[in-house]
């Protein structure tokens, strides 16, 4: 849209008036530019009309994007746009699958696992991007926030309502299991939230153990009933090689150089 450089009037205050109670902030934000540029120009009404309500539309979509964005509570705002899908050890074709997003139209789950550094955490951060870009809704924790909610709910027996608020997430994201003791709170958690969205939501986990090892970290009944309703329908990512973070490092890129 090509908008003239001469100074837009205010617009008539009866007009302003409509558009806030119309909740059009975006078009109403335009508008005094756009109209100076439609006389300028000679604009047919419909094109005005269209240039309002698409400005509108955009600046809606945006707004909620961001919004979806802080709700999902990502770790580090990575994307796909960083992410080199060659030095990854999850095989291409299975990137690109798990990238059309269909698993969660299926309600399926994804679970990768392996050493610390192998990108685990960046490719399920950049999964869940995608997902928020796709118009769906994220939520991300660590297994110690699970634990965290457990505590801070048990006491008025309301957990299972914010299990029930974490599921109206399209997509809930478990990061970094295995690294610490699984406290009893967020084996709890852990249990309760898999069993929640077993064939409702899809649940991705990155894990220095395969769950088939998760009894080492929490009660063998509970990770036994946990890892069963988690793996019935989920797709099996294995990291492998030497960190990602200590290779950088090693070669210097961990840091910029000083001058």
């Amino acid at each position: 849209m090509s908008v003239t450089q001469a100074a837009a009037p205010a617009l008539p205050a009866e007009l302003e008036a409509l558009m806030r109670q119309l909740k059009m902030p975006y078009a109403r934000a335009l508008a005094p530019e756009l109209i100076a540029t439609a006389r300028a120009q000679r604009w047919e009404p419909t094109e005005i009309i269209k240039a309002l309500f698409v400005e509108e539309v955009t600046g809606r979509s945006r707004s909620m994007l961001a919004t979806r964005r802080r709700a999902a509570g990502f770790p580090t705002g990575k994307t796909f746009d960083t992410w080199d899908e060659s030095a990854s050890s999850i095989p291409v074709p299975t990137q690109q699958a798990l990238r059309t997003l269909e698993w969660i139209g299926r309600k399926e789950n994804v679970v990768v696992c392996g050493p610390s550094g192998t990108g685990k955490t960046f490719f399920l951060e950049a999964l869940g991007q995608q997902v928020v870009e796709a118009g769906m809704r994220v939520a991300w924790f660590r297994l110690e926030d699970l634990g965290a909610l457990v505590r801070a709910h048990r006491a008025d027996d309301s957990v299972g309502r914010v299990v029930a608020r974490i599921l109206r997430s399209d997509l809930i994201v478990i990061d970094d299991i295995g690294l610490l003791e699984v406290g009893a709170d967020a084996a709890e958690g852990l249990y309760r939230l898999v069993d929640a969205a077993y064939e409702k939501r899809s649940i991705a986990i990155s894990s220095n153990l395969h769950p088939a090892g998760f009894d080492e970290l929490m009660p063998k009944t509970l990770a036994t009933a946990t890892v069963d309703r988690l793996l019935h329908h989920a797709h099996v990512c294995q990291t492998s090689g030497d960190s990602i973070r200590l290779t950088q490092a090693l070669a210097g890129k961990g840091v910029t150089k000083m001058s």
